[in-house]
């Protein structure tokens, strides 16, 4: 999973707490608006009716080495006029503006509740895999046949590579070096091979199978894995950098970004649509909603119990000693994730800092609890012994967007409103959403009818309400969410570990 976010300060360490500390002041007093309002640790989408306005960023490695974020315009203090409004300045939000400008002429106005990319994409794991959403190609074959994963295939492979092509343009720290999926128990061993196998011959890729012997000899000394599968299209990102770069890109083009400017308020009159900001309305003829796993309940009816906010959490260490690297073995900074089901993911960045990330708590009222950092640092030293007890220096959490179908949709879901979403990505959208930002630019613009590509799955249908055992679908069922995804955690508990 690769979506993160939020302030965890590792109090256990007063030589870390100073260091991040030390970045939140720095970062705090780049930008050149008012000083920010603090961050809330406990946001949750669920529960309050907007991310807040004008908040800080989470204090995470990413923030700390991003550089001075790129100028903004600052929160909007009028009503204005726009043909085109994005709700969200993550890289979906960014990439969106950037292809309307680039591709179409058309300059739209980003809003931002509170810092420049404040979401997601300050907070992800950067692992950019050629997929988006959470099913693996088997399984859409399972669901839609063989001849509409292929053509799915196609489309997010094209994705991947416009992404691959874009990190060679943006500074941020590209490594494009695979991808590996660790199986972490032998049974786990059969089902890795036969994805490959079916990658290899139904979709032309040239994945294979590694031992334990190999991925501790040619990568790092990972002592949970048995084997592994290894795929070539995988490129770690800076997500921050990134998502600058695009910004810097799409303001170079006319694109204006308003921060600290939620949308607390959303009425459409005679087809316009009037956006209340705090301190001004924006009508906008078109509205594309970018918002990811920040999608408020209150944001827009059409998105409403659509999106499951599910917490992701992540850490990075202090930089590791050369006698560390060694018992470690780390050789690559090739992304690794493992076969569980609620999977952890882990790299080395530049600097020589681990990062790992895992799931979260439920509740963002429970975000803070000392039981989700000590399962990552628990992983660390179970996956690396020589780094057990190593210092944490930063620690966050944050909102993944996960449809209820496993799925993204980039999708208008009533053709009579100019309204567009693209969410879902479900912690697979760090390389696809900027694929996504493309197709939504030519849906926004009007240039997908009559196109096939826009009848596949993620493109022809809108985001489902929640269904039980994937089998009956009902908006009656959201109140109720939570409650089972306590009871699938223990029961993914049980699975994975015993």
């Amino acid at each position: 999973m690769t979506m993160t976010g939020t302030v965890r300060l590792v109090a256990a360490n007063a030589t870390a707490s100073a260091t991040i500390e030390d970045n939140v002041v720095e970062q705090q007093q780049s930008p050149p608006q008012a000083p920010f309002r603090p961050y809330d640790p406990q946001y949750d989408p669920l529960r309050a009716p907007d991310p807040g306005a004008g908040r800080a960023y989470a204090p995470t490695w990413w923030v700390a080495s991003a550089g001075t974020p790129p100028e903004d315009d600052g929160p909007l203090l009028r009503d204005i006029d726009v043909d085109v409004a994005i709700i969200g300045s993550g890289a979906t939000g960014m990439s969106t503006a950037l292809y309307l400008a680039q591709e179409h002429g058309i300059q739209a106005t980003v809003l931002e509740a509170n810092q420049a990319a404040w979401g997601c994409s300050s907070r992800s794991g950067g692992q950019g895999q050629n997929a988006s959403g959470r099913l693996k190609r088997s399984q859409w074959i399972e669901r839609w046949g063989l001849d509409t994963a292929k053509k799915l295939d196609a489309e997010i492979r094209g994705g991947f590579e416009n992404f691959r092509h874009l990190t060679t343009q943006i500074d941020c720290d590209a490594h494009d070096g695979g991808h590996l999926y660790l199986a972490h128990r032998a049974e786990k061993l059969p089902i890795l091979d036969a994805e490959a196998r079916l990658m290899r011959e139904k979709f032309g890729y040239a994945t294979r199978m590694m031992s334990a012997e190999e991925v501790r000899r040619d990568y790092c000394d990972e002592r949970e894995t048995v084997g592994a599968m290894y795929e070539a299209e995988g490129i770690g990102i800076h997500p921050l950098k990134f998502t600058f770069g695009l910004m810097r890109r799409a303001r170079a083009l006319g694109v204006k970004v308003h921060t600290s400017s939620p949308v607390q308020g959303w009425q459409t009159i005679d087809g316009v649509h009037h956006l209340q900001t705090p301190a001004g309305v924006v009508r906008a003829r078109r509205v594309a909603v970018c918002t990811g796993g920040y999608t408020g309940q209150a944001l827009n009816p059409m998105l409403k119990d659509r999106i499951m906010p599910i917490l992701s959490n992540s850490v990075v260490t202090r930089p590791l000693t050369d006698a560390e690297l060694q018992a470690t073995n780390f050789r690559s900074k090739t992304f690794l994730t493992d076969t569980r089901t609620l999977r952890f993911y882990y790299r080395l960045l530049e600097g020589n800092r681990l990062q790992i990330g895992s799931r979260s708590a439920v509740t963002g009222a429970d975000a803070e609890g000392p039981m989700h950092l000590k399962l990552l640092t628990d992983a660390i030293a179970r996956k690396f012994p020589p780094l057990a007890g190593i210092r944490i220096d930063y620690s966050w959490w944050g909102w993944v967007d996960m449809s209820h179908d496993m799925m993204p949709r980039i999708t208008q879901p009533d053709a009579s409103k100019k309204i567009w979403y693209a969410v879902g990505y479900g912690g697979n959208g760090v390389s696809f959403s900027t694929w996504a930002g493309k197709r939504l630019a030519e849906r926004v613009a009007g240039k997908d009818a009559g196109r096939d590509v826009f009848e596949l799955p993620i493109y022809g249908s809108q985001l489902p309400f929640p269904n039980v055992l994937g089998v009956v679908e009902s908006r009656a069922f959201a109140p109720f969410r939570r409650i089972g995804q306590r009871m699938l955690y223990k029961w993914y508990w049980l699975r994975d570990e015993k």
